[in-house]
């Protein structure tokens, strides 16, 4: 049995980059902004808590969230959108495949988004950035996450969205596919929609 590896952000949900910074600007008043421009930029707050160096009530706490838990789940629920068609998708061919995730997320947030959007009866694996201290396109994560699967590369589709992240990948003999939300240029395999990959499987 195969192994379909996917990305989160651009592929089981659809925005691609995610909208949390313009929810953080939008949340706090204009005389906020420069100080939050330098929490990302200087301090990159969401790059460590990606990381895992820091947990995500400790990310938005320093953001100057007041209930951190709150708004992970406001942000989550009401400003990410999952594609409802992978849940057909997955459904017609689970008994084929086996599903996993990769994703670059802090920590909680992966574990409230696949609880809340149901992902979990689908994945048999989940490795997270933030859990393995890794992120995409570094080759350990890659590592990590076949390992972790039990199997090798080219036993393996993966589908994200971003090109350095395939690169990288099929540098492991694992079968890529340009989830294609951004319009990218890519040289390989490139689908649109759930339905697409199923006939290209």
């Amino acid at each position: 049995m195969k192994t379909i590896i996917f990305d989160m952000y651009g592929v089981l949900l659809k925005e691609s980059k995610g909208n949390f910074i313009p929810y953080t600007y939008n949340h706090f008043p204009p005389s906020e902004h420069n100080r939050i421009t330098k929490a990302f930029r200087v301090d990159r707050l969401f790059t460590k808590a990606g990381n895992g160096e820091i947990t995500s009530d400790e990310f938005l706490t320093a953001l100057g969230y007041e209930n951190p838990q709150f708004y992970m789940r406001d942000y989550i629920e009401n400003h990410l959108t999952m594609d409802e068609d992978f849940y057909a998708f997955a459904e017609s061919i689970k008994h084929k495949y086996k599903f996993a995730l990769l994703s670059n997320d802090v920590s909680d947030w992966s574990k409230y988004i696949t609880e809340y959007y149901k992902l979990n009866e689908y994945l048999s694996a989940k490795i997270v950035s933030a859990d393995v201290h890794y992120r995409k396109p570094d080759r350990k994560i890659y590592e990590i996450a076949l390992q972790r699967l039990g199997v090798f590369g080219e036993d393996c589709v993966f589908i994200d969205n971003s090109v350095e992240n395939l690169k990288v990948a099929s540098e492991f003999g694992i079968n890529t596919i340009l989830f294609n939300r951004d319009n990218e240029i890519y040289d390989g395999r490139i689908v649109y929609a759930f339905n697409e990959i199923m006939r290209m499987l």
